[in-house]
């Protein structure tokens, strides 16, 4: 069970909701550093958090995050 005030917790709560994170939204919304970091740290929890590379509007190239649907 994850502190409710932790990143990972805001991290997971975010992505319950259905929604998808990239490492400059986790910076901004929850001033997180180290996504893959956090991510992991869920993942080793028994979450089933899934990634693939995008092509952002601006051009860069990220890793987005979602909550596997299964």
């Amino acid at each position: 069970m994850l502190a409710p005030n932790t990143q990972s917790a805001k991290i997971l709560k975010h992505l319950e909701a259905g929604n998808t994170l990239t490492s400059i939204e986790a910076l901004v919304l929850f001033s997180c550093e180290r996504l893959a970091a956090r991510i992991s740290e869920l993942r080793k929890s028994g979450h089933k958090i899934s990634s693939f590379r995008a092509r952002l509007h601006s051009g860069k190239r990220a890793v987005v995050y979602s909550l596997a649907t299964s």
